[in-house]
């Protein structure tokens, strides 16, 4: 995987066909132009970053698009390169997306950190977007997305499929380009975001915006807002987990020889439970990766997802999507419940059946036991 500094846009290619499968894995950018946004404002000129594996048929009938997680990236399949996929179990040669068979694309969502513009990105006077940056939504990066699929060749995907906030990409694609989408798999995740997924993402925003070291977004050239950062993953990676996983795997143990209950200078000096440790890990691995102001625009996205919003409703919005859906839950999530994908099935045309994925983790059983997809998704999707 090309390594694209976290805080700048790689340099756009100029548009061509499909790349070579010896490139498979290969972080690049291209130009889509300039996009007025749902919500208002827009932006002068976008660049998305992506990775493709496998080659492009003469038909373009063959292509795949695989969306990611809010802190994910583009890197789902290993490649050419040592560094492992997100999606091993899912993509690669023989599995269940074949590569071997499949051209498939994953794109860097429009303000994230990972190549494709976001507040981090130049203005056109050479400055960092940070504050200015625009509220952007699932829908705006869609289209953004589409832009780039003309620029491959591609005007149809055999699949758009993705987990959590890939899969509200993936549902507004169908939503949004219904000739331009044969399946679509939506995997742990429902139509809309509910007022307690709002309320947990608020409360991961504040974290951020209130470090003395935000600075209202514009703090590029000085130190970032590393504790609210880590704060709002500690509070994401909470609803990440099922309260079973934490309890077998930390308990109420002490961190190797801290003991909570021994504070000789006050409260703030005690030793730490292990789950603590846990979530200081969590915390420290995503401020050594991740822009802050992407995590503010990417997660104020997803709080707006609603794919029914100014269509007339879910069902409404969802009854002129041509794609076959394949709907996939993890039965212990507690952020996501299975019962919004249940009404997500109920709302779409047609019986479809909610696939369960079978994890004691909780929501990150989308990632950790996708496998579990992959005899139904032959079946079902990937038949070539």
């Amino acid at each position: 995987m090309t390594v694209v500094d976290r805080f700048t846009a790689a340099p756009a290619e100029a548009p061509a066909a499909a790349p070579r499968p010896d490139s498979d894995g290969v972080l690049r950018a291209v130009g889509v132009g300039a996009l007025q946004l749902e919500a208002g404002g827009a932006l002068p000129e976008v660049e998305l970053a992506y990775e493709t594996w496998g080659t492009l048929n003469a038909e373009a009938s063959n292509a795949v698009l695989i969306q990611h997680a809010l802190t994910g990236d583009t890197h789902v399949a290993r490649g050419l390169g040592p560094e492992p996929g997100w999606w091993d179990a899912l993509v690669g040669p023989g599995k269940p997306v074949d590569t071997d068979k499949y051209f498939v694309v994953s794109a860097n969502m429009l303000g994230g950190c990972y190549g494709s513009t976001g507040p981090a990105s130049l203005d056109p006077d050479g400055t960092p977007w940070g504050s200015r940056f625009p509220f952007v939504t699932m829908r705006d990066s869609v289209r953004a997305e589409a832009r780039l699929a003309d620029r491959l060749g591609i005007r149809r995907w055999h699949a758009v499929l993705g987990g959590s906030m890939g899969g509200a990409r993936a549902l507004e694609w169908a939503a949004t380009y219904p000739d331009r989408v044969r399946h679509c798999v939506v995997v742990a995740i429902g139509a809309y975001s509910t007022a307690e997924q709002i309320a947990l993402a608020q409360a991961q925003i504040l974290a951020i915006r209130q470090d003395p070291n935000y600075r209202d977004g514009d703090y590029y050239g000085g130190p970032p807002p590393e504790a609210g950062l880590g704060l709002a993953r500690r509070i994401a990676h909470i609803s990440y987990r099922s309260e079973a996983e934490l309890g077998f795997r930390f308990g109420r143990r002490g961190q190797g020889a801290e003991n909570p209950f021994d504070a000789p200078g006050g409260a703030a000096s005690r030793g730490r439970y292990q789950v603590e440790s846990y979530l200081d890990h969590q915390a420290e691995k995503l401020v050594g990766r991740f822009d802050a102001n992407s995590y503010v625009i990417l997660t104020e996205a997803l709080m707006s997802h609603d794919v029914g919003r100014g269509r007339g409703g879910v069902r409404r919005a969802l009854s002129s999507a041509r794609a076959e859906f394949f709907l996939a839950a993890v039965n212990s999530d507690r952020l996501y419940f299975p019962e919004q994908s249940e009404e997500l099935a109920q709302a779409l045309p047609g019986d479809v059946p909610v696939h369960m994925i079978d994890a004691k983790i909780g929501h990150d059983g989308f990632l950790t036991e996708i496998g579990q997809l992959g005899p139904a998704l032959r079946r079902r999707v990937f038949t070539l």
